[in-house]
Parts: C-alpha cells; structure tokens; sequence
C-alpha cells in the first residue's frame, strides 16, 4: 500500500483549524464542514460582518478580521489565532481576486492587484505562519490554488499565472517541511459556485456547489493527500491535456473552448 503524503486527519474533534478567505464560497462551507465534525475553528477575513454571522451560531467559532495585503496585521492576526485556539494544527490560506482577462485588455492595476492577494499574502502568510508550525513541531498548512494552473486557458491570464505560482510554492513548501513533520496541502479546485465566478458568461465544466467542494477538501485532508483537486474527472482531463505535446494541446483547447 502506498503512504500518504501527509498524515490523514482521522478525526477532527478539537482539531484547531484556522481558515482565511472565509466570509464566502469555498472558504465558508469549509468552515461549516470542520464545525460541524467537531473542530475548532478561527475565520478570517477583510468582511468582519460576514465572519460574525458565522461565528454567532457556532461557540467553536471564532473571528480574526483582516487584511491579507496588510503585511503588518499578519503577526497580530497569528498571535489572536493563537489566543483563540491554543496552537495550530492546520492553516488553510483560500484569500483569492478574480479578474477574467484577455491579452488585449490588460489593466495593469488588477495585475498587482491579483498577484497581491493571490500570491504574495500567501508569501505573507508564510512568514509568520511557518516559523510557528515549526516551533510547534507539527500542524499543516494549506493553500487554495486552481486547476487553472494546469495550462494556459482563456480569460485566465492574470488568474491563472497566480495559481500556478502557488502549484510551484505549494511543491516547494512539502520538499522543505515535510522532513521537518509538516503536512503541507495544495488544493486545485475546479469552476466552483462563487462570487467570483458569477462573473463567467460561459458554460463551466463540472460545476460544484461550495458545500461539494468543502466536502472534497475534507475528505483529500482525512486520506492525507499533498494535491487536493476536484471535480476530478474535469480535473484529472484537464491535467492529462496540460502533459500533451505542445501542438496536439494547444490544438485540443482551440477546439474545446472554440476559440
């Protein structure tokens, strides 16, 4: 039999889970899921009014509101997690922008916009996240990329090179702490019912609800697999065409998308 990457997480009673990006979507059917199997669990977010209608039905709930692009509320964040919950026994890092793109249209604004929050809050997150972990000497983080990343597609110019930064961290992350006795976890998901892809004006494959997705991510972290990604025979195609020799690619996803 082959080992899991990351330990499986058997049962989550007191598990103490910290979730940002959480006031909506994927984020916050995670953090119905994990109170609803008996975790404990800090949200967090730039939305303090939404983390609190999830907070004031649940008394394992917590809120920590903050800016992800703040590098300075980073370590306050860390440290009310922590008054909250004690220790950490695994982080999921989901914050995320959205700005469907074409090539002729860049708006460089939303570029460093989107890496900001996409990549470099994770880069932020690290920082003070990490160190912690370490000095526990266990816990596990995750971060919410795309299957996006797999290979260039429409409109996902911006979106897409975020999530790819994040498939190439989230690699890195496992090679250096595994060793040290961290889980690390990079969760791929497909096109999900969001705010952020209410703005699609195209047919979305293998669409999930964010409960369905949340489902998914709980059941990748309870078999302790490094990538999480659904829905998976819309993921698991979309991988296979990303590995194809460049022309028969590129070929296949003109027809496809039919552009």
């Amino acid at each position: 039999m082959i080992k899991s990457l990351n330990p499986p997480i058997r049962d989550w009673s007191g598990k103490r889970i910290w979730l940002i990006g959480a006031s909506s979507g994927i984020g916050a059917a995670l953090a119905q899921r994990l109170l609803a199997a008996g975790a404990r669990v800090v949200v967090s977010a730039r939305r303090a009014e939404q983390l609190k209608l999830l907070c004031d039905a649940n008394p394992r709930a917590h809120s920590v509101a903050f800016d992800v692009t703040d590098s300075a509320a980073w370590p306050q964040a860390l440290e009310s997690a922590l008054a909250h919950l004690g220790g950490l026994d695994l982080v999921v890092m989901g914050a995320a922008r959205y700005d469907p793109t074409y090539s002729w249209e860049i708006d460089l604004s939303q570029v460093e916009k989107s890496f900001d929050v996409n990549v470099v809050s994770m880069y932020r997150g690290i920082s003070v996240i990490v160190p912690a972990l370490i000095a526990q000497g266990c816990g596990g983080i995750a971060m919410i990329a795309s299957i996006s990343a797999y290979t260039g597609l429409p409109r996902a110019l911006i979106y897409g090179a975020t999530k790819a930064a994040l498939n190439n961290l989230a690699q890195t992350l496992y090679f250096e702490l595994a060793p040290k006795g961290l889980a690390v976890y990079l969760i791929n998901p497909g096109f999900v019912q969001t705010p952020m892809t209410a703005v699609n004006d195209f047919e979305m494959p293998g669409l999930m609800t964010p409960e369905q997705a949340a489902q998914a991510i709980m059941t990748g972290f309870e078999q302790g697999r490094f990538e999480i990604r659904f829905p998976r025979v819309f993921a698991n195609t979309l991988r296979w065409i990303a590995r194809l020799p460049d022309r028969l690619r590129f070929g296949l996803l003109h027809r496809l998308t039919k552009m």
